[in-house]
C-alpha cells in the first residue's frame, strides 16, 4: 500500500531511519540545514570506487564499448599526464572543452580524482568566449577535441595555457599534445587528499546575454545532489507502489542525448552512471531517428533531456516499429513540458511515465520533481520539493516568504546549492541570500506542495499592465494538432509596451498559418494573450546549447526585419 507524501519522505529520510539517506543537521558555509549523515568524504572517492565494477559495460559510443575497468586505466593515465607533466596540483583548473566522447567522461574523472576543478566549456563558444572562460577561470590545461583546439589555439598559445587534443582529424601542432600518445596506461591511481567542501566544479552558466558567470559545486554539493536523486526515487518508490513492488527485468541504464557540459548530462546522468555502475550509451549528436534503434538494442530505462527531445522522440514517424518496453522514465528538465507532451508520453510509452525536474546549474540539476501518476494527473506542475532542498515562493521585492498560491520568486535552499560564482563575489550576493537561491523564476506552491513555474520572471510579458506568462501561453498552442515546436516571447509596441509574438514551426508535413492560429486560440486563452504576431518557421528554433529556445534571438531577429510576422 502507498504511504504518503509525508510518511514516505519520513521513513527514508528521517534521522534514525537507518536507511542510506538518512539526514542530519550540519553547518555549510555558515548556514544549517539538513545534509545527507552518509554523504561520502569527497567525489574522487566515489569515481575511483568505478573501477570494482571490472568488466562491466559502461561506456557505448558509436560502436566502441567501453568497460569499467577500461575506463579506469585511462583515467589514471591521464592523472599522471596532469600530475607529471602539466604539473597540475589541488585546486588549479582544467578546462574540457569537446563533444560527447568517451574521452569526457574520462577527463572529468582523471580531473577530480588529482583534486583539480573541472571546468566545463560550452562546445559551441566562439573564439572570444573561449578566451572569456579561459582567462576567466585561470586554466592551466585545456583538453579538447579538434575544433574547440583549433578555437582556441591562439589563446592559449599566447597565455601558456597546455593543450591536449582528443580523436584529432589531422596532425596538431608542435605545441599540442594528442591523447592517444601521451596517455598512458597500466599506471594505476593518483588520488589527492580533497576536503568535502573543496571545490569540484565551474559550470558557465547559458545566458543568452553578456558574460556567463562560472557556477562553482563543491565536492558536497554534487554529491549531495546524487543522492538527493536517489533519495527521492525511494520515497516516490513509497508514496506510488509502496513497498512491495515488483522488481523490474530490466537493469537500469541511461542515453546520453544532452551536452555532457550541461549540468544535465554531467550530474544526474553521467555521474549517477559513474555512482551506481550502470550502462551508459553516448549519443554524439541528438537524432529521435538514431536513439530508437538504441533504445531498444541497449534496453535502455532512462531517457533525460528537454521536453523537445521528448517530444521529437514519441512524435517519431517510426517510433511504433521499434520496441521500447524497456523505458522507465522519459523526460528530463529544462523547461516547463507542455500538457500535451505529458499526456502523449504517458500513452506511448507504455511500461514507462513520464517524468519533469527543476533543477538549475546552481542546484547541481536538483529540484522538485514530478513523474507517474502524480505528473498526470497535474501535467502543469513539476512537482513537488524533497528533502533535503527546501523551496519556497518569496516576495521578489521584500523577500518575505509567501503562502499557498501566491505568485512569487521560486527559492530554494539545500547541501547541493553551488557556493557561489567564480571571481563574481556581487553576483554570488545578489543570487544566494542567507542560505537561498533566487531562482529568477515566478511561480507558485498549492495547498499540496505542488509547484508551478510560470516563467522567468524577467521575460514575462507585460502587455498594457497585463502580466502574461509564456508558458500558458505554449501550452495552450501545442494542443494544436499541426505544432511541433513553439516559442512565445514580447515584442515592442509604442502604446502597449509589449504585445505578444510566437514563432511555430509545424510538424513535418504538416501546416499551419496566423489565421488557422487565431482561429483555434479563440476562447481558448484570453483574447489578450493570444499572440498577435505569428512566425510560421521552416527549419528549427534556434536553441541554446542546453537546448533551450532563444527567444531573445528570436525577438532581436524581428526588429531586424531577418523574421517577418503576419500581424493583426
Amino acid at each position: 500500500m502507498a504511504l504518503s507524501w509525508t510518511d514516505a519522505q519520513n521513513a527514508v529520510l528521517n534521522p534514525g531511519s537507518g536507511t542510506p539517506f538518512e539526514l542530519v543537521e550540519d553547518t555549510v558555509f555558515g548556514v544549517k540545514m539538513e545534509v545527507f549523515k552518509n554523504t561520502p568524504p569527497n567525489l574522487a572517492l566515489v569515481l575511483q570506487n568505478a573501477r570494482n565494477f571490472g568488466d562491466a559495460t559502461f561506456l557505448l559510443y558509436e560502436g566502441e564499448r567501453w568497460s569499467f575497468a577500461q575506463v579506469m586505466d585511462q583515467v589514471d593515465g591521464l592523472s599522471h599526464l596532469l600530475v607529471h607533466k602539466y604539473g597540475i596540483k589541488k585546486g588549479d583548473r582544467v578546462a574540457v572543452a569537446m563533444r560527447n566522447f568517451p574521452e569526457w567522461i574520462m577527463s572529468f574523472a582523471a580531473i577530480i580524482s588529482v583534486g583539480a576543478i573541472n571546468v566545463s566549456f560550452n562546445a559551441w563558444w566562439t573564439e572570444d568566449e573561449m578566451e572569456f572562460a579561459l582567462l576567466d577561470s585561470g586554466a592551466k590545461v585545456l583538453i579538447g577535441d579538434q575544433q574547440r583546439i583549433d578555437t582556441a589555439h591562439a589563446t592559449c598559445r599566447q597565455h601558456g595555457i597546455k593543450m591536449l587534443c582528443v580523436r584529432p582529424e589531422r596532425e596538431v601542432g608542435a605545441d599540442v599534445d594528442e591523447w592517444a600518445t601521451e596517455v598512458k596506461t597500466g599506471l594505476g591511481p593518483i588520488v589527492a587528499d580533497i576536503g568535502m567542501d573543496d571545490d569540484a566544479t565551474i559550470l558557465y552558466t547559458s545566458g543568452t546575454t553578456g558574460r556567463p558567470k562560472g557556477a562553482v559545486s563543491t565536492h558536497r554539493a554534487i554529491l549531495s545532489s546524487l543522492m538527493a536523486f536517489s533519495a527521492r526515487n525511494a520515497v516516490l518508490k513509497l508514496a506510488s507502489d509502496g513497498p512491495e513492488a515488483p522488481a523490474d527485468p530490466f537493469p537500469p541504464s541511461f542515453i546520453l542525448i544532452v551536452p555532457l557540459f550541461h549540468v544535465t548530462g554531467c550530474v544526474p546522468v553521467m555521474l549517477s552512471c559513474f555512482m551506481a555502475g550502470l550502462k551508459l550509451v553516448i549519443m554524439y549528436k541528438w537524432d529521435a531517428g538514431k536513439a530508437l534503434p538504441i533504445i531498444q538494442d541497449e534496453n535502455i530505462t532512462n531517457f533525460v533531456g528537454v521536453p523537445t527531445q521528448s517530444w521529437d522522440l514519441v512524435n517519431h514517424p517510426d517510433f511504433d516499429k521499434y520496441d521500447t518496453s524497456s523505458l522507465r522514465a522519459v523526460g528530463g528538465g529544462g523547461a516547463p513540458a507542455p500538457a500535451a507532451l505529458v499526456d502523449k508520453v504517458a500513452k506511448s510509452v507504455k511500461k514507462g511515465s513520464p517524468q519533469l525536474g527543476y533543477g538549475m546549474t546552481e542546484t547541481n540539476a536538483y529540484g522538485p520533481g514530478n513523474t507517474g501518476k502524480f505528473y498526470t494527473d497535474r501535467p502543469t506542475s513539476t512537482g513537488r520539493a524533497t528533502r533535503p532542498m527546501r523551496v519556497e515562493v518569496r516576495d521578489p521585492e521584500t523577500f518575505k516568504t509567501l503562502g499557498p498560491n501566491e505568485m512569487g520568486e521560486i527559492c530554494m535552499s539545500g547541501p547541493m546549492l553551488i557556493r557561489g560564482y567564480w571571481n563574481r563575489p556581487d553576483a554570488t550576493a545578489e543570487t544566494i541570500v542567507d542560505g537561498w537561491l533566487r531562482t529568477g523564476d515566478g511561480g507558485y506552491i498549492d495547498d499540496e506542495g505542488f509547484l508551478f513555474i510560470k516563467d522567468r520572471i524577467k521575460d514575462m510579458i507585460l502587455r498594457g499592465g497585463e502580466n502574461i506568462y509564456c508558458v500558458e501561453v505554449e501550452n495552450a498552442i501545442y494542443e494544436h494538432p499541426a505544432v511541433h515546436e513553439v516559442a512565445v516571447f514580447g515584442v515592442p509596441h509604442e502604446r502597449l509596451g509589449e504585445e505578444v509574438a510566437v514563432a511555430i514551426l509545424p510538424k513535418e508535413g504538416q501546416s499551419i498559418n496566423a489565421e488557422d492560429l487565431w482561429k483555434f486560440l479563440d476562447g481558448n486563452i484570453s483574447s489578450f494573450k493570444v499572440p498577435n504576431h505569428v512566425i510560421v518557421m521552416n527549419e528549427e528554433l534556434p536553441r541554446n546549447a542546453a537546448g533551450k529556445f532563444l527567444k531573445t534571438a528570436l525577438r532581436d531577429m524581428v526588429a531586424k526585419g531577418q523574421l517577418k510576422p503576419t500581424s493583426r
